[in-house]
């Protein structure tokens, strides 16, 4: 195997891990790197599914004991069928919107402005988000994600809605939206990566069918390396996230994004970033 394209798939898959559950957009992240390190034809489109799959699995080894208790627990408690059903409801409406809209999305709105665009919205919308979090005279009313109701689930699933914006961050939009409906900081982000679940499985089995016929055995050993890398750094990712937001905001995230737009915007249209179909 080419030893360059291996440090490619561990680079790409290390940048995927540490973004995608943070309110910064992978998604922009994946499209930088691929583009600085030349990896951006259709074996690039299938790797970034398959990296996708591996830091989605950092979360359910981060929450097994709570998958599993909330999978043994359905045929008997109520809590475990309150809160798979909490989960299906917040990942109906972006499943539905995506099915519907994939097309247009990916013909309007995958391209540097609107990327750019959403990464610094998206900014702007969480230091307004926090900021309101501060002022309020009334403190968050749900403290655990045990305790949503299914009102409060379908409010978060409309919010996630906005993540079908190329740029706008799937994690963001939950938590954001979450702490703007009543979440507390913690149980935000915790609902988020349980969101993450259904929809980047389902994500990756979609396009996994579409682009199966481009793998090829010698792809292997790329696509282990790029599943490993995001795996491992994803889950560093979510330990370290819960013990940020138990005492930090989400403020350097929101400067962050908006740094990273008009970089994107910049480099972009000055012909230093290859925009991939």
């Amino acid at each position: 195997m080419d030893w360059i394209l291996m440090l490619k798939a561990l680079v790409l898959g290390v940048v995927e891990g540490l973004t995608e559950f943070l309110p910064v957009s992978s998604t922009g992240h994946l499209i930088v790197a691929g583009s600085l390190l030349n990896f951006t034809d259709a074996q690039a489109k299938t790797f970034d599914v398959v990296i996708q799959f591996g830091a989605i699995l950092a979360i359910c080894w981060e929450y097994r004991a709570k998958i599993g208790s909330i999978v043994s627990g359905l045929p008997t408690r109520p809590d475990a069928r309150r809160f798979a059903v909490n989960v299906i409801i917040a990942t109906i409406p972006a499943i539905v919107l995506g099915l519907l809209l994939e097309k247009k999305i990916k013909a309007v709105l995958f391209s540097p402005v609107p990327v750019s665009v959403a990464l610094i919205i998206g900014g702007i919308v969480i230091l307004w988000a926090e900021a309101r979090q501060r002022d309020r005279a009334v403190p968050p009313r749900v403290h655990s994600v045990d305790d949503l109701t299914y009102a409060d689930a379908f409010k978060v699933g409309l919010a996630q809605c906005f993540a079908l914006i190329p740029g706008t961050s799937r994690s963001g939009a939950t938590i954001i939206g979450g702490m703007l409906f009543g979440l507390d900081r913690r149980a935000a982000t915790e609902f988020s990566f349980f969101l993450a679940i259904p929809i980047i499985f389902g994500a990756t089995l979609y396009e996994m069918a579409k682009y199966w016929r481009t793998l090829t055995v010698d792809d292997l050993g790329l696509f282990a390396i790029g599943l490993v890398s995001a795996f491992v750094s994803a889950f560093i990712c979510v330990r370290w996230l819960l013990r940020y937001v138990a005492s930090h905001d989400f403020t350097a995230f929101a400067w962050y994004r908006i740094g990273f737009g008009l970089l994107i915007l910049i480099v972009g249209y000055s012909g230093g970033l290859s925009w991939a179909d």
